[in-house]
C-alpha cells in the first residue's frame, strides 16, 4: 500500500480513468451530504486563511498491469461516493460557465469549460468508456454519462445521480456572484490517495477497516462487497450479472437502499434460526457463508439461494406479487406492518414456489398471520414476543400436513404469545379505540369488502363519527344520548359501533342524527356495508351504539378468524409424545412445614403477580414458573427455599451480593443464578433479582 497527500483535482487530471466495480454499493449520497460538501467548499474558498480542506481517501488498485503504452483503469476501493459527487459538481460547473457570455468564463485560473471537461471530467482523445473519467456501476452509469456527454437521460436513469446533478446546478445559479469563491475551495480540496498493490494487499480487509466519511455503508453494501470482490473478474462479473443485478432491478433504487438490509436479516433468521442484531447483519452473514454446509456448496449457490428469497420478499413486501389470490393477502399484512412475520412466510413462500405447498393453504396462512397480529393489536398484548415467536415457528411445523400444523401451533401458543380468543376478540374490538388505533383506514377497509367482489376504495372517504367529536354538543344530540350524554360520548366516541365511512364529511358535520340519515347522500342511501341498517334507526344512542358494534363484531370474527380445530386435534399435537407426570404441592413436603409453607406462599403469590402472563408449574424437584420459559424455579429445602435464575450472571444486578454463579457445577433447576430465601424480611429484595430474570426473558424476545 502507498499512501500520499495530494490535491483533489490534480489527482483526477493526472488519473487516466476511475472505474467503480460491480460489487460496490451504487451512489447513494443524498441531498444532506451534498449541501454539506458544497457549504465546505464555499466556506474554504472565501477564507484566504484556509489553505486546504480535507475530504477523505480514495483507495484503489489497477484493474489490470499498465505498461509504458497503456495506462489500466484505477478500480476505486473506498471513496466512489466523494469521487462520484464532486464529478457532478464538476459537470455542473461546466455546463454553468459554459453557458456564460463569452470572456466571463473563468470565474479563477484553470476553471475554464474547456479545461473542467478535458483535465477532470474527460479523456478528449480516447473513444467509447474510455473518454470518461469515471465509470460507474450498473444503475448509475449511464446517467453519469449522459450528464458528461450532455446526452438524453436514459429511461432507467438513476435517481441520486440525477438529482444531485440537478442540486449543484441550482446551487450553482443562486451563486453566480460568486463562483470565483467556489472554485478556489475545489482547489483546495486534499485527499489521501492511497494505491494498493494487487499482489500484496488485501482490498476487502483493506475496505472493511477503512473510517470513511459521508454515509455509513449498509450491512447489504459490505454484504455485496464481501461475496463478489475477492473473486477472479469473469466470476465475479457472471455472479453479479445473472444473480445480484437482477436482485437490484426487483428492489428498485430506493427500496433496494431502504429495505435490503432488512432484508437479509431475515433471510438469515430463516437460514440459521438466529435472529441477527440489526447492526450485526453482515456479521452473521459471513458466519453463514462459512459454515460448513454453506461453504460446501461454494459462493455461487449462495448467491443463487439470495438471490431467490429476495424475490420472495419483493413479492411480499415491496408489491411485486402477480398471483390474485396472494397479491391482497400481502397488501394487507403491509399495510398492517407485520414484518415479524417475513421469516416464517419467506420459508412457506420457498415450500409453495416448490410445491411442497399448496396455493389454497399458504393464502391462508397468511391471513392467519394477519389475524393473529391483528388481534393481539386489539386486545393490547404487548408485541415484544412476535420476533421470536415467527424465528422459531418452522421448528414445529409438521409439513406433511401444512396447514393444520400452522393452526394447532398457533391454537398452543401459551400466556402472551397467545392467540387472541374469538371471545376476547370480539369484547375487546368493540370498546377499543379504533380511531387513533395506527392502521384505523386497514380495519376499515377490509370490514367493507369482506365478502365484496367489487371492492371499495376506502382512500377515497372519510371517517365520520356518527355521534360527533365536538364536546359542545348541540340539544338535539344532548336529547338523543340522555342525561349522561357526557359520559356516553367520552366512553364510545372512538370505538367501533361510533365509526364509519362517508363520503360526506362536510355535509354531515356536527349535524343531529336524523339530518345524517335524511339528507342527500346521507345513511338511508349510502351503498357502503359499514353504513347498511343505519337508515332505519330513529336515533343514535348508547344502545344503538353498542347494537351496531356487537354485529360489527360478529363480522370482524369472519374476517380475522382463529385456528379451526378440534381440541382432540389439538391435544395430539400438544402431546407430541408420552405425557408428563403430574405433581403438586403435597409432592414436596417441606413447602407444607408451618415455617416455609408461609414463606412460600407469600412468593408464590408475589411471582404470579408480575406479569399475567407467569404461570406455575409443580414438577418432581422444584416448582418452575414460566413466561415463554422457565424464568425462576423454587427448589424447597428444609430450613430455605432455593432460587435459580434463568439470567446470565453477568447480567443481574445485585448490590448486596447475595447471587451466586453455578455455571458448571450441578444443581437443579433452570439458569446459573443461585440465592436462597430464608425469611419474609428477605423477600422483597429477593423479589426484585427474580423480576430481573423474567424482565431479561421478555425483553429479549425483541430479537433485537
Amino acid at each position: 500500500m502507498k499512501a500520499t497527500e495530494a490535491k483533489f483535482i490534480e489527482f483526477l487530471k493526472k488519473s487516466p480513468q476511475f472505474v467503480i466495480p460491480i460489487y460496490q454499493r451504487t451512489y447513494s449520497w443524498t441531498e444532506k451530504e451534498c449541501q454539506q460538501l458544497w457549504e465546505d467548499i464555499v466556506r474554504t474558498g472565501r477564507d484566504d486563511k484556509l489553505v486546504a480542506h480535507f475530504v477523505g481517501s480514495i483507495v484503489y488498485v489497477e484493474k489490470g498491469l499498465s505498461t509504458i503504452t497503456t495506462q489500466e483503469p484505477l478500480l476505486v476501493i473506498d471513496g466512489q461516493q466523494r469521487l462520484t459527487t464532486l464529478t457532478l459538481l464538476l459537470a455542473a460547473l461546466a455546463k454553468a460557465l459554459e453557458q456564460q457570455e463569452e470572456g466571463h468564463r473563468e470565474p479563477f485560473d484553470g476553471f475554464s469549460p474547456r479545461k473542467l471537461r478535458n483535465y477532470y471530467l474527460l479523456n478528449p482523445e480516447e473513444e467509447g468508456e474510455r473518454r470518461f473519467k469515471l465509470i460507474l456501476s450498473q444503475t448509475d452509469k449511464g446517467s453519469l454519462i449522459a450528464i458528461l456527454g450532455d446526452a438524453e437521460q436514459p429511461s432507467d436513469r438513476s435517481l441520486r445521480v440525477t438529482a444531485n446533478f440537478a442540486l449543484f446546478e441550482e446551487l450553482i445559479a443562486a451563486n453566480q456572484g460568486d463562483l470565483a469563491s467556489v472554485c478556489k475551495g475545489l482547489a483546495k480540496l486534499v485527499i489521501v490517495d492511497i494505491a494498493l498493490n494487487r499482489d500484496q494487499d488485501n482490498p476487502q480487509l483493506i475496505f472493511e477497516s477503512m473510517n470513511s466519511t459521508g454515509r455509513e455503508l449498509s450491512q447489504a453494501d459490505l454484504i455485496r462487497n464481501f461475496v463478489l470482490m475477492g473473486l477472479e473478474p469473469k466470476l465475479q462479473t457472471r455472479l453479479y450479472e445473472h444473480f445480484w443485478r437482477p436482485m437490484e432491478l426487483d428492489f428498485g433504487q430506493e427500496a433496494y437502499g431502504t429495505h435490503f438490509d432488512a432484508f437479509m436479516r431475515h433471510y438469515l433468521t430463516v437460514k440459521t434460526g438466529e435472529i441477527p442484531r440489526l447492526d450485526g447483519v453482515y456479521d452473521a452473514f459471513k458466519q453463514h457463508s462459512r459454515s460448513a454446509a454453506v461453504a460446501a456448496q461454494g459462493v455461487e449457490e449462495l448467491v443463487k439461494d439470495v438471490r431467490v428469497f429476495a424475490h420472495y420478499f419483493c413479492a411480499m413486501a415491496l408489491g411485486a406479487e402477480s398471483d390474485p389470490e396472494l397479491k391482497p393477502a400481502f397488501h394487507d399484512l403491509r399495510e398492517l406492518k407485520v414484518e415479524v412475520a417475513y421469516p416464517f412466510l419467506l420459508e412457506l413462500y420457498h415450500d409453495y414456489s416448490v410445491g411442497k405447498l399448496p396455493k389454497a393453504e399458504f393464502a391462508a396462512i397468511i391471513r392467519l398471520v394477519e389475524s393473529y397480529v391483528f388481534r393481539r393489536a386489539i386486545c393490547a398484548i404487548p408485541t415484544n414476543s412476535m420476533n421470536k415467536t415467527f424465528a422459531t415457528f418452522r421448528k414445529a411445523l409438521k409439513k406433511e400436513r401444512y396447514l393444520e400444523g400452522v393452526q394447532a401451533h398457533f391454537a398452543m401458543l401459551p400466556s402472551y404469545r397467545r392467540f387472541p380468543s374469538d371471545d376476547e376478540f370480539r369484547r375487546d374490538l368493540q370498546t377499543r379505540d379504533l380511531y387513533n388505533f395506527r392502521s384505523r383506514t386497514y380495519w376499515l377497509r377490509r370490514l367493507e369488502n369482506h365478502g365484496r367482489k367489487e371492492r371499495v376504495v376506502v382512500d377515497e372517504y372519510t371517517i365520520e363519527h356518527i355521534m360527533p367529536q365536538n364536546e359542545k354538543l348541540s340539544a338535539a344530540w344532548k336529547a338523543d344520548l340522555g342525561s349522561d350524554w357526557e359520559r356516553v360520548q367520552q366512553t364510545w366516541l372512538h370505538t367501533l359501533g361510533n365509526l364509519t365511512l362517508t363520503g360526506y364529511n362536510s355535509e354531515y358535520s356536527d349535524s343531529p342524527f336524523k339530518a345524517k340519515r335524511d339528507m342527500e347522500g346521507g345513511f338511508k342511501v349510502s351503498p357502503l356495508k359499514l353504513n347498511a341498517g343505519l337508515g332505519q334507526l330513529d336515533a343514535w344512542n348508547e344502545d344503538t351504539i353498542k347494537t351496531r358494534a356487537e354485529k360489527l363484531a360478529a363480522v370482524a370474527l369472519e374476517v380475522w378468524q382463529s385456528p379451526k380445530l378440534s381440541e382432540e386435534t389439538i391435544q395430539q399435537y400438544r402431546r407430541g409424545g408420552s405425557v408428563a407426570a403430574e405433581y403438586s404441592i403435597a409432592d414436596h413436603p417441606h413447602l407444607l412445614s408451618p415455617t416455609m409453607g408461609a414463606l412460600f406462599e407469600a412468593l408464590r403469590k408475589q411471582v404470579l403477580a408480575l406479569n399475567p402472563c407467569v404461570t406455575e408449574e409443580f414438577l418432581k424437584l422444584y416448582v418452575a414458573y414460566k413466561a415463554e420459559t422457565n424464568f425462576v424455579d423454587v427448589i424447597p429445602q428444609a430450613k430455605r427455599l432455593r432460587l435459580s435464575l434463568n439470567i446470565e450472571f453477568s447480567e443481574i444486578s445485585d448490590p448486596k451480593g447475595i447471587a451466586k454463579d453455578v455455571t458448571n457445577q450441578g444443581h437443579w433447576g433452570n439458569g446459573n443464578v443461585e440465592l436462597f430465601l430464608s425469611s419474609m424480611d428477605e423477600l422483597p429484595y429477593a423479589l426484585g433479582l427474580v423480576r430481573q430474570a423474567l424482565d431479561t426473558q421478555m425483553g429479549n424476545e425483541t430479537g433485537s
